[in-house]
């Protein structure tokens, strides 16, 4: 009985003809949705002709050069991502079903996170190759917009959102720390007043990264102003700032490799290293896919084993 209701959709063919429509719909325009589909813009047109044939009721106009919706199509939009979204979380399952040989992995990480996701992300796709794997990185508020949006598996910070939001598991220890060149005068020195650098000229991250949002807190906390010299956007950018001596900062161990950065020292002041840690986020509510499940297992493990290592 139940396929009874929508047994001209099963006749007509009618899900290469919603796709066709979806993507008019998106993208406001028969030509761009020919592009984005590769077909003939004759047969996008055909495509949503018969569309709206079946379903008895036309699902766009077309107002001059632009395509609007009409209230059928609306509603009709509405059903198409509910359609895709259901199939979508079938084909996951499915590739759940195949032992990780297919699927896919979006993960999100904060500009300094970013190291030790890429590394834990390469180890991961060497033990599964097949599966296909995005990394969007960015500053903490473009994160907090891409949790609320849902828009992929997990994220990697440090400073997560409240309980109310996300899920947050604490995943490695990321200590905070002054560093400065290594011929700064208060190189040597032990013990520093954090109030000392006031008179420093300071080099900050942009407003919305984790690592600022740190750094205006220790100011604000004790009711003290920063010299800020300088707003940067990337850790690499202050690291290069700092070995041209151009003033100290406040940043993540794990942004600074010795190795790679000589010339560069942490400073002994008060309150430092100011403890932290990085945490994997999900939204409250989320199911985990099996391939973000076992994401997440293997970067806590990897987590584990670096702990091991910096201890």
């Amino acid at each position: 009985m139940t396929q009874s209701k929508i047994r001209r959709y099963l006749r007509h063919g009618t899900l290469p003809q919603l796709s066709v429509f979806e993507a008019v719909a998106r993208l406001g325009s028969f030509t761009r949705a020919a592009e984005e589909l590769y077909m003939a813009q004759p047969t996008v047109s055909v495509q949503i002709k018969k569309l709206s044939e079946t379903i008895g009721l036309p699902v766009l106009e077309q107002v001059g050069k632009n395509v609007r919706l009409t209230s059928v199509g609306r509603e009709l939009q509405a059903a198409c991502s509910e359609i895709f979204n259901t199939l979508t979380r079938y084909e996951q399952k499915v590739a759940d079903m195949r032992g990780m040989q297919t699927g896919s992995l979006h993960i999100a990480a904060s500009t300094v996170a970013k190291y030790f996701a890429t590394r834990s992300l390469a180890e991961f796709l060497k033990a599964y190759p097949g599966i296909d794997a995005k990394m969007h990185v960015g500053h903490r508020q473009s994160l907090l917009h891409r949790i609320g949006e849902n828009t992929d598996d997990l994220y990697l910070m440090m400073n997560p959102p409240s309980s109310d939001e996300a899920v947050s598991l604490r995943l490695l220890s990321n200590p905070i720390m002054v560093f400065a060149h290594a011929d700064h005068p208060l190189a040597g020195e032990k013990n520093i007043p954090f109030s000392r650098l006031m008179q420093e000229p300071l080099l900050v991250r942009e407003p919305g990264s984790g690592t600022r949002m740190t750094t205006d807190r220790l100011f604000r906390e004790r009711g003290l102003t920063p010299t800020i010299r300088m707003e940067l956007g990337s850790s690499e950018a202050i690291r290069e700032s700092i070995r041209a001596g151009l003033g100290i900062s406040i940043l993540s161990r794990h942004a600074i490799d010795d190795e790679v950065e000589p010339g560069l020292i942490t400073l002994d002041v008060e309150g430092f290293p100011l403890e932290s840690h990085w945490h994997l986020v999900y939204p409250v509510g989320k199911q985990l896919s099996f391939i973000a499940q076992t994401f997440l297992d293997f970067v806590r493990k990897e987590a584990q084993r670096l702990a091991s290592a910096y201890a």
